[in-house]
């Protein structure tokens, strides 16, 4: 009888020890499945974080085709600026027609740059969008007024590239921002003193407008 009995343990034992092997087998066939599911996921999100990544430097790329006659790269804060063109308004004053004629016709000139780089980065690059800031400035007299003026002399460029047929707001992928920075800003004209002529203007950035890429 206790032969018997240990016969029966034995093989009970076995037989408990097959269904675990085949239940760890399982498991281990279950893991595998899903780790392989994991991996195929994230090698799909690094492929597309890499084209994501491949687009974006071709959209920061592809500003470098504006036309160079009018606009110069700045490295250091990574923007397109007018480029050998005189800007510069009578004090307390926002009329555009303070600017001498020659550089008004290169202003135009400009805008059609502009719009034209615009059209064909439509067709290059879809889904790119840029930003066109024109930010007027005021010469450091402490004039209350300074922040008024100096956005007044940059929605004075808008008006005068509008009323020569440029709108920028109907090519789609063109957002204009006109601001007016007063007489404190980065980008002034040593030195900045009062009286300064030079700074009585407006500067203009064109930057890749950030934003979701697929």
């Amino acid at each position: 009888m206790p032969r018997n009995r240990s016969n029966t343990f034995w093989l009970s034992y076995s037989d408990l020890m097959t269904s675990l092997f085949f239940i760890m087998l399982v498991l281990f066939i279950v893991c595998v499945v899903k780790m392989k599911g994991i991996n195929d996921q994230l090698d799909k999100e690094v492929n597309a974080k890499e084209e994501q990544l491949r687009k974006i430097e071709e959209l920061n790329n592809s500003i470098k085709e504006i036309d160079n006659k009018y606009f110069a790269y700045d490295e250091q804060f990574k923007r397109h600026t007018l480029k050998d063109i005189e800007v510069s308004f009578n004090t307390y004053s926002s009329n555009i027609y303070d600017i001498e004629q020659e550089q008004l016709d290169k202003l135009l000139k400009a805008g059609l740059a502009i719009a034209h780089f615009m059209n064909s980065a439509k067709s290059k690059i879809p889904e790119a969008q840029y930003m066109l800031i024109i930010e007027g400035q005021s010469s450091k007299d402490y004039y209350t007024r300074n922040y008024e003026l100096s956005y007044e002399r940059a929605l004075a460029l808008i008006k005068f590239w509008s009323s020569n047929g440029i709108e920028f707001d109907s090519l789609g992928n063109c957002e204009v921002l006109i601001s007016g920075s007063g007489q404190s800003s980065k980008f002034r004209v040593q030195p900045d003193i009062r009286g300064n002529k030079d700074n009585q203007r407006f500067v203009m950035h064109i930057i890749p407008k950030p934003g979701i890429i697929e």
